[in-house]
């Protein structure tokens, strides 16, 4: 989804998802609507003896439910800032905080492998909404009783932020990984066990929990919120055990071990016709192919580019007319990993390999990489590589 900057907090970009455009009036209504049931549950919890009486009257409900509705993102957006400070202090630079549908999520560039500081910075945003709750009660209980519905309405709000910020962080420390509390089973495993063994115990734990949360929410709860928020949480756990397991993988493994060699990748000229590239595609098995001119690689041609000529038209144009010349090219001490990650970020399906001068070495693909990674993991029965299955893969490369 689109994303809208809103502003920054020491240095770190504070983002609106569009699905948050969408959360954030639904929370207000619901909160405006459910004001006698909510006071009940205050006067109950915290012994507000607050009087539902004067909270009703009029359009004061709504008012109090886009107040509550603000100060309870705020909260998320300082529970988030926790995370990201103790990371920078840790040397993690934070690419965003962004607030969503379920939310808000500090983008990391790099998760730390010491459990000690992942310790640190899972318990870091819980501990700030603890703090914002109590500092909520500390405003609640100053504030005297009053039949003035401004002073009840405020009283109100800040018993409300006092108990979903408490609540907020005891949520967040369940162990649904990757939520705070999944990331301290991680770091708690990884005090014995390798990084990548830690994340996949810790991940499914979180998978079944999700699972467990996604079945009350329909079932019991009866709520859809709930039962999205456990698919998210499934889907984050699976991926989170999946780019650990790749990153173990791939330790110690550059892009030079994986490519395919020059010297064993075809090379198309820009005056070939769309037809023959075609026919190249067909009995060599690739869908893709660097364009080299005058012994220099001037382009990339693919499938999807020839797909783009009408079939009537394929011998009239050449591979010049529809190949692409903005490269995406890496060098061949790349990490793998990093390499990935180009692959993702420029949405391409292979990279080209060069030198410092400039000169082609190779070509690397996503099935490159899904090879190779196939290759390793066959040898280690938790997908994690040693050191020895890497030089192996270094030498039959």
């Amino acid at each position: 989804m689109r994303r809208f900057r809103i502003g920054s907090a020491f240095g770190i970009p504070i983002q609106l998802d569009l699905t948050f455009l969408l959360v954030l009036p639904l929370f207000a209504w619901i909160i405006g609507t459910e004001i006698g049931n909510t006071v009940e549950l205050l006067n109950d919890t915290l012994g507000a003896g607050l009087d539902p009486a004067v909270l009703v009257d009029g359009n004061l409900v709504w008012v109090l439910g886009v107040l509550a509705a603000v100060g309870l993102f705020t909260g998320v957006v300082l529970h988030e800032l926790g995370h990201s400070l103790v990371a920078i202090r840790y040397g993690y630079p934070i690419d965003s905080i962004t607030l969503w549908l379920f939310g808000g999520i500090a983008q990391l560039t790099e998760m730390p492998e010491d459990w000690k500081q992942e310790l640190a910075i899972a318990v870091a945003g819980p501990a700030v909404s603890v703090a914002l709750g109590v500092l909520s009660y500390v405003a609640f209980a100053v504030l005297p009783g009053t039949q003035s519905a401004a002073i009840e309405g405020a009283r109100f709000v800040f018993a409300y932020l006092a108990l979903m910020n408490v609540a907020l962080a005891v949520f967040n420390m369940l162990p649904g990984f990757p939520m705070d509390g999944g990331r301290v089973l991680r770091a708690l495993l990884a005090r014995t066990r390798s990084y990548a063994r830690a994340t996949q115990i810790a991940a499914e734990v979180g998978k079944i929990f999700a699972v467990g949360l996604g079945l009350f929410g329909l079932f019991v709860a009866n709520n859809l919120l709930l039962a999205g928020l456990a698919f998210f949480i499934y889907i984050g756990a699976q991926g989170e055990s999946r780019q650990m397991t790749m990153r173990a993988a791939f330790e110690g493994v550059t892009v030079r071990d994986v490519m395919t060699p020059a010297d064993r990748v075809t090379a198309v000229t820009p005056k070939q016709s769309v037809t023959e590239l075609i026919r190249t595609m067909f009995e060599e098995r690739h869908t893709g192919y660097p364009v080299e001119k005058d012994g220099e690689i001037v382009g990339l041609v693919t499938l999807e580019d020839a797909r783009a000529v009408r079939e009537v038209e394929r011998d009239a144009y050449t591979v010049g007319d529809v190949m692409t010349t903005d490269l995406v090219t890496t060098g061949p001490e790349t990490d793998v990993m990093d390499a990935l990650s180009q692959l993702q970020g420029n949405s391409v399906g292979r990279l080209i390999v060069t030198d410092e001068d400039g000169e082609f070495l190779g070509l690397l693909t996503r099935t490159d990489i899904m090879t190779a990674l196939s290759i390793i993991k066959s040898s280690d029965a938790y997908g994690v590589a040693d050191d020895a299955d890497s030089q192996t893969l270094r030498t039959e490369s």
